[in-house]
């Protein structure tokens, strides 16, 4: 797709107080109509978003993507029967359909005891500016430039570089308007940047390859582009004459980036609806020691301009600080107030997802005798973490989902390298690591000082103490 002339048009933001008081009225609008036409409570979301997206390969333009969408969700009640419709049509009588459509759905629909709007007394008071917005319009013409220089950077590395997946910047912004008939009424503005590269190397044993990205709320925070460019190169070249294993026990090291993934399958099973179906293996685990005793994972929901930052949930419900888990034990779940009420027990306002879930940095050997966290100790850096392990492997990438969140059962596909006496020997592929994530938490032996930042999770690189490596 070639660039034209008009390209480099600067589009400017959709999120000023004028946006805000037109989607605020809207809500207010339709909650009312909503009540008129016989429910008993109801909720609605209303929100509008903007980006743009550039993708080349090999120098050329591939594609040029501008999104502009709107988009309004209603969910009513008549007593515990619930209906929910949507529209992108903003206009007076599309709205009145679509309350008159959520509306006979739930005149239909069979009471559920569990259903309803969030407790009035959960729902946020206060709105902090979280800082979660700082619109970015680059243009066409300048985002071409950023993602060629990123992947020229990459190429240049070195002439085993041979072939590109290309690069790709991406800028987004919204906002968002959440009300309903207890009085709630919170307005959210945000934005998400990213450039990333994937490029191909290859010698005389075959090809590899690898990527990079940046990620941000902030343009200015991002990554320069040689930075990524350069290296999404030096990660691909790393795993040039890669082996297989055979199959083994050892130590098993995941880096950072990907580390998240396990936090991402704890949280899936102290999720609500994984805990009121019983399909979790940490079912009853409540006040039980999962992890071992360093482990201290919690939520940071109102860090200025991280990714995972809200100041309430998707129902309005005021977010909080709280530890997950603590000494290794479980405090809490991760609850809306649907399956909260399904529990018996409090929304923990998660409706939407966790926010900002963070595993603290730390080992065993960093705890006072007491087990408590020792003061002046710092967590070790990946290299600190790569000599903890002596001889293991270092997984850098993940393939395939194998995992059973009923059982535990673990087992992916992975590649990275292996190491001996703390040090990277040569780089592993067609490999599978497997074992149980129970087994797998009780035995998390490190978490490291190399935090990725760039989501929703924040870990440091992760080592197991012991899982099978199954190769040839």
């Amino acid at each position: 797709m070639n660039a034209t002339a008009n390209t480099a048009m600067m589009v400017s933001s959709i999120v000023d107080d004028a946006s805000r008081e037109r989607l605020t009225a809207l809500v207010r609008e339709v909650l009312a109509e909503a009540k008129q036409q016989g429910a008993t409570t109801a909720e609605v979301g209303v929100n509008i978003s903007q980006g743009l997206s550039v993708s080349v390969r090999l120098g050329e333009v591939e594609t040029v993507e501008h999104t502009r969408d709107k988009g309004l969700g209603l969910t009513v009640y008549f007593g515990q029967r619930t209906g929910s419709a949507s529209t992108t049509d903003f206009g007076r009588e599309a709205l009145r359909d679509t309350v008159r459509a959520a509306c006979a759905i739930a005149r239909h629909t069979a009471e559920d005891d569990c259903s309803g709007l969030a407790d009035p007394d959960r729902l946020a008071r206060e709105i902090p500016d979280l800082d979660l917005h700082h619109p970015w319009n680059p243009g066409v013409d300048k985002a071409i430039v950023l993602a060629r220089e990123c992947e020229a950077a990459a190429r240049g590395v070195d002439k085993r570089i041979t072939n590109s997946e290309g690069a790709s910047l991406s800028t987004h912004e919204g906002l968002e308007v959440y009300g309903n008939t207890h009085g709630f009424l919170g307005a959210v503005a945000g934005s998400r940047h990213s450039l990333s590269v994937s490029v191909i190397a290859q010698d005389d044993a075959g090809m590899q390859r690898d990527y990079w990205y940046t990620a941000a709320r902030d343009a200015r925070a991002l990554d320069a582009p040689a930075m990524v460019g350069r290296l999404a190169a030096n990660r691909t070249l790393k795993r040039l004459n890669a082996r297989r294993l055979s199959t083994r026990q050892c130590p098993v090291l995941y880096e950072a980036p990907i580390a998240g993934s396990l936090l991402s399958h704890f949280v899936g099973a102290i999720r609500g609806g994984a805990l009121y179906r019983q399909a979790s293996f940490l079912l009853d685990s409540l006040g039980k020691k999962i992890f071992t005793d360093f482990v201290r994972i919690h939520e940071q929901p109102h860090l200025k301009g991280a990714l995972g930052s809200a100041a309430f949930d998707g129902e309005g419900v005021a977010t909080v600080p709280r530890d997950l888990v603590r000494d290794g034990v479980l405090l809490g779940y991760v609850l809306d107030s649907y399956s909260a009420r399904k529990l018996k027990v409090p929304t923990t306002g998660n409706a939407g997802g966790v926010h900002n879930l963070t595993i603290t940095p730390g080992s065993d050997d960093s705890r006072d005798g007491g087990g408590r966290a020792a003061s002046g100790t710092a967590a070790d850096d990946l290299a600190a973490l790569l000599k903890r392990m002596g001889t293991g492997l270092f997984v850098t990438e993940l393939i395939g989902f194998g995992v059973n969140t009923v059982t535990g059962d673990y087992s992916r596909g992975a590649a990275g390298f292996w190491v001996e006496n703390g040090e990277i020997q040569y780089p592993v592929e067609e490999i599978t690591i497997a074992g149980n994530l129970r087994e797998m938490f009780l035995h998390l032996a490190a978490v490291g000082s190399d935090v990725d930042r760039r989501g929703n999770i924040r870990t440091g690189s992760i080592l197991i103490e012991n899982m099978t490596v199954a190769g040839s």
